[in-house]
């Protein structure tokens, strides 16, 4: 009995052991591209948390969020405003994503919470491992009404902003 016991503490400590644990770096980056009938546009996500637990190099569990309030534009306040009440800041003051499932090496299984709409979605991504850290790179389309976001307007409807925008990705995270 002792025996079968101390090899399930066994086993039980080297699975333990083959997980990697990392944290969210500040050297990560996100942006949201999109259009409008006057201009294109790029907003930055400036306040970001996250962690990863993998095993062999790949995610098993990824947590990331994203604080709304913390979007910015280059274009000032005016912009920023119309894009928080968008996102439903006061609501849903953060965007999350979790990982569901990796597919391989370059697709991951997620869910995306933004707006309060929680979808699920498979993202193209670029994986990168090092001894000190995991890189996870991509970009990914969103369109806004999938979301329940009705795409901000200015000038009494004269400028739209378009439908259709793309988050661009460059993660990092640092083993602990």
């Amino acid at each position: 009995m002792k025996k079968a016991v101390f090899l399930l503490f066994l086993s039980v400590a080297c699975i333990g052991l083959a997980q990697e644990m990392y944290t969210f770096s500040s050297d990560s980056k996100l942006t949201i591209d999109g259009t409008s009938t006057v201009h294109d546009w790029t907003v930055l996500a400036n306040s970001m948390t996250g962690s990863v637990t993998a095993e062999q190099g790949l995610p098993k569990t990824i947590e990331f969020e994203v604080l709304v309030a913390e979007i910015q534009s280059e274009r000032g306040g005016a912009m920023d405003k119309k894009m928080h009440t968008a996102l439903k800041k006061e609501e849903h003051p953060k965007i999350s994503i979790n990982l569901n499932e990796v597919k391989n090496s370059t697709n991951l299984m997620g869910t995306i919470n933004v707006a309060g709409q929680e979808k699920t979605v498979e993202i193209p991504v670029k994986m990168n491992t090092d001894n000190a850290s995991l890189k996870i790179s991509g970009e990914y389309a969103i369109t806004l009404q999938d979301y329940d976001i009705e795409p901000p307007t200015a000038m009494f409807g004269q400028i739209i902003v378009g439908n259709d925008v793309t988050v661009k990705f460059d993660l990092v995270f640092s083993k602990d």
